[in-house]
């Protein structure tokens, strides 16, 4: 029986790509309500202080533990060693709180920060990008492999690695230390099958979002060619349980992969429209039931 852990992405409480979503909510309520509703640990957010020395004793006080935090990388404009170097802060936070798999997205040319623009605008890569950037992510997943941390990579809406065809050049044209961060919400809302991702990469993921979507809001975004962040607030996602997707069997094909990583419940939410303690609270009994059935076994569920 393979063994996982649950945590929660700040995101419930405080959005990180529009600030005007839960600005007002303060990160000691967050990590607070966390630990209440039963999560073991939390993922980085904005408001997170960025080294270990000033978050650790934040998250001892609620007796919570870092899962990961988000790098985003530009490696389509700077080589491995100046990639490098700019994520040593990032780094250093990560090992000193214990990190086994780090959240790394290559951000350059995205679109989903800019409310005006169409996520179906979303930038494309050429054959040219492609041997550019393969090699450098590599390199970079070599060298945290070699600091004893995991290259967690996140396909995201409105970056370079969106959907299903970018996630397989992606897989295909690295090596094993490239993990892959397995997002079920960014997979449907980018038009993929959870359950054929997870049959095809499966071995590859390291860490996973238990994020939901509303097809009906993915549908209607699409038809209003909408951008990433007006989806997010029409309510394109939702903690599992409380949209479309199946995540007793989304979460049953990942356990049969073996992971043992850890199960992350995350939804970009307004919190004056859906208060975050609520959805704290009900996401983590629908995700560790639902894990349960799966067949995996759980650390310090409540």
């Amino acid at each position: 029986m393979m063994t996982v852990r649950l945590g929660v992405n700040p995101l419930l409480w405080t959005n990180d790509d529009l600030p005007l979503l839960g600005d007002e909510t303060p990160l000691t309520q967050c990590l607070a309500e966390a630990k209440r509703a039963g999560y073991e640990g939390v993922e980085m957010g904005r408001k997170f202080p960025t080294t270990f020395d000033d978050l650790g004793p934040l998250l001892a006080d609620e007796d919570l533990v870092l899962a990961s935090g988000w790098y985003s990388s530009n490696l389509l404009e700077r080589d491995v060693n100046e990639e490098i170097e700019a994520m040593q802060g990032h780094l250093a936070l990560m090992k000193a709180a214990g990190v086994s798999a780090m959240v790394f997205c290559e951000t350059a040319r995205c679109v989903h920060l800019d409310r005006s623009m169409p996520v179906s605008r979303r930038p494309r890569l050429t054959e040219s990008d492609w041997q550019r950037l393969a090699p450098r992510i590599d390199a970079v997943a070599d060298y945290l492999a070699g600091e004893g941390i995991r290259m967690a990579y996140h396909h995201h809406m409105g970056t370079v690695i969106q959907a299903t065809d970018d996630v397989a050049r992606l897989m295909d044209k690295t090596g094993d230390n490239v993990g892959l961060l397995f997002d079920a919400g960014h997979c449907a809302f980018a038009g993929g099958d959870p359950l054929d991702w997870l049959e095809r990469w499966g071995e590859r993921v390291v860490h996973a979002h238990c994020k939901d979507v509303r097809q009906a809001v993915v549908e209607r975004s699409h038809n209003r060619n909408a951008s990433f962040l007006n989806a997010v607030v029409d309510g394109v996602f939702a903690i599992p349980g409380d949209g479309s997707l199946d995540f007793d069997a989304i979460l049953a094909r990942l356990a049969a992969t073996g992971y043992d990583g850890w199960l992350i419940t995350e939804a970009e939410t307004d919190p004056s429209v859906s208060p975050s303690w609520p959805l704290a609270e009900r996401s983590y009994r629908y995700l560790r039931d639902t894990a349960r059935r799966a067949g995996f076994s759980l650390v310090a569920a409540a």
